[in-house]
């Protein structure tokens, strides 16, 4: 399922780091127009999600980008100080930089980001969240996997017209008891929110891969 490598040029599938991140371009033969900015987990790089996302959209054109935090053999968004806190101050760094990001590469490279999607797992899935909430207006479609509220003190943004999934692990954890507040956190300030359970833990698959593919197919997929 999906797209093979074969299909992208080996000139797109180079590390960029023109830009304050470094990233990967991955551009389908068959391009539809529309694009995934895809932020990784913790603790890996750009790499790891794409897989995901060309079967979640195998036309779409990649923009995975990689944190600059990092973590073991790998990268990471913000800094944590446990699996389920996280630096403040970091969180609000990182996500501006980030939002700055996306505008700067949809700027060189012709991207609309009104027909974009962002994509995260886990810490990536975090950053998305945080998009969302300060820099207000960026994202207007985001996939969130295996999420949780990290914000300490998050503002009441306006989020309406805004459309997110989140897909919580049946199993997981770690993250699984707070994907209901993230849930209402971002329901509350008006986002039209697509909330769904697997039967998985904190890793992701193909049932992440349908549901997503599904709810990016229409505004209103069937639950």
């Amino acid at each position: 399922m999906g797209m093979s490598v074969s299909e992208y040029s080996e000139k797109n599938n180079a590390l960029h780091r023109d830009l304050s991140f470094a990233y990967r371009l991955l551009r389908p033969a068959n391009a539809s127009g529309e694009c995934l900015f895809v932020l990784h987990g913790s603790g890996v790089d750009e790499t790891t999600l794409a897989p995901l996302a060309r079967q979640i959209a195998p036309r779409a054109m990649l923009v995975a980008a990689r944190g600059r935090i990092r973590q073991e053999d790998g990268f990471r968004w913000f800094e944590r100080i446990t699996p389920i806190s996280f630096e403040q101050s970091s969180i609000r760094a990182e996500t501006a930089a980030f939002a700055q990001f996306a505008t700067d590469a949809a700027k060189r490279h012709g991207l609309d980001l009104s027909r974009s999607t962002f994509l995260g797992y886990s810490n990536g899935a975090n950053l998305v969240s945080t998009l969302m909430l300060l820099h207000p207006g960026l994202v207007r479609q985001a996939a969130l996997l295996r999420a949780m509220p990290v914000l300490d003190d998050a503002p009441a943004t306006a989020l309406a017209g805004t459309r997110v999934l989140i897909v919580a692990g049946a199993a997981d954890q770690t993250y699984g008891p707070f994907a209901p507040a993230l849930v209402s956190l971002l329901s509350e300030r008006g986002a039209e929110v697509d909330a769904r359970i697997v039967a998985s833990g904190h890793e992701f698959g193909d049932a992440d891969a349908a549901i997503a593919r599904q709810w990016l197919s229409g505004p209103n997929p069937v639950a």
